[in-house]
This record gives C-alpha cells, structure tokens and sequence, in this order.
C-alpha cells in the first residue's frame, strides 16, 4: 500500500481528475483545503527587498490548492498517475501539481 498525495493548483481541474479516478475504480480519497508556504509568505513580505522581484513569479489570484489523500495499492497507484497526467498533463510544468507516495507499514479500515 502506498499512500498518494497530490497538491492540485489546477483547482478547476479536480471535478475532471476525481471522474477519472472513479472510471479506473478508485473511490476513496480525502480532499482539503491547502494554501503553500511562499504563497503565505507572499502576503505578508512583498515589501521586503531581499526578495526583490521574486514575488512576481507568484500566482497571488489563486487563493488556494486542493490537496488529495488516497491510501492505493501499488495497482491502483499506476492507475492514478495515468489518471493525474491524463487530466493535468506535464507535472514539471509550473502552478500545475505535486504529486508523491509514501509507503504505508499498516492501515485499518481500507479495502485492500
């Protein structure tokens, strides 16, 4: 078992991606509100000058992510990746995703 995250800043993207997850069997995921550390930062530090014209690089309209949690088997692990690039395309891009798994020791109340 792995244990999937995925920080979506494509936010207008997860209606599509949670309906490609659902056609390839995958229904159990937690979704939640998230915000980035330099996009926190952001707010509060445009003014100072060591960050000079750095902050410009930052999407301050988008106010938040959506971070998703999903406990997979290693099947279903392949399956969600094909999913996330299908729907979002090139992680390497920027202000797209961060997608990485952990492996799980142990889990209760998951079907395997």
């Amino acid at each position: 078992m792995q244990l999937l995250l995925l920080v979506l800043n494509q936010v207008e993207k997860l209606e599509d991606l949670l309906m490609g997850f659902m056609d390839e069997g995958i229904t159990g995921a937690t979704i939640i509100n998230s915000t980035g550390m330099i996009k926190e930062l952001a707010g509060h530090m445009e003014d100072q000058p060591i960050f000079g014209s750095q902050w410009f690089n930052i999407d301050t309209d988008r106010k938040e992510s959506k971070t998703i949690f999903m406990a997979l088997s290693e099947k279903q692990v392949e399956k969600a990746r094909k999913v996330i690039h299908q729907v979002i395309g090139d992680l390497s891009e920027p202000d797209t995703a961060v997608l990485f798994t952990i492996p799980l020791i142990s889990s209760e109340g998951i079907d395997e």
